[in-house]
């Protein structure tokens, strides 16, 4: 570890921490809509809608401090790109349950329920990981979970469509159902993004 000889701003951990305990939550509404009613879905929808205000706060905060503090517990470009990474996570999740609401979708396809699964796994794992910042220690268990489950959602993905377009008959419902697939995929994405970052940092403080 390096040596530090100024104080250091340690409330970005607790900031980063915040972030990611809203991904937890926001998981699982996500979940809960898929199985809910039509009109269900609405409230649990707006409940997505204010999950995800409540982490821009998280990172416009974050952002805030960068602009006023000098000396931050690891590089300032890390802090900012793992805070807009955490904030990608959330506005996936939150984009696929409002499509879901304004495209009027019926009952979904399991394997979305198999990606929204592995999105509550990977939303847990990083807001444990996020307070072990501190330390810098015990890191790499995560990112290496973090990857496999990104590897799986991948492969869930990608049967997906295949079997959209393979037994789909109505065009337009394909289009509106392949939309919301692809915000969970992306989603899947922005969570391996987070914990690649993760990684770097972890290396570099090393």
């Amino acid at each position: 570890m390096r040596l530090r000889l100024t104080p250091r701003n340690t409330s970005f951990f607790d900031l980063l921490a915040d972030s990611a305990r809203h991904l937890v939550g926001a998981a699982d509404v996500l979940g809960q809509l898929l199985g809910a009613e039509r009109a269900e879905r609405k409230v649990l929808a707006g409940q997505l809608r204010d999950a995800e205000h409540a982490a821009d706060e998280s990172t416009h905060e974050i952002m805030r401090r960068l602009n006023q503090t000098f000396v931050t517990p690891f590089d300032r470009h890390d802090i900012y790109g793992l805070a807009s990474a955490l904030d990608d996570c959330m506005d996936f999740m939150e984009e696929a349950g409002d499509l879901i609401v304004l495209y009027k979708l019926g009952t979904l396809p399991p394997r979305v329920n198999d990606q929204v699964d592995v999105l509550r796994r990977c939303a847990e794992l990083t807001a444990e990981a996020m307070p072990r910042l501190r330390s810098m220690k015990d890191l790499a268990e995560y990112w290496v979970e973090i990857n496999r489950l990104e590897n799986e959602a991948d492969r869930t993905y990608r049967k997906l469509l295949a079997e959209m377009f393979n037994n789909g008959t109505d065009a337009i419902e394909l289009m509106k159902l392949k939309e919301v697939v692809d915000a969970l995929e992306a989603a899947a994405d922005a969570f391996e993004t987070v914990a690649n970052m993760v990684e770097t940092i972890a290396l570099k403080e090393s």
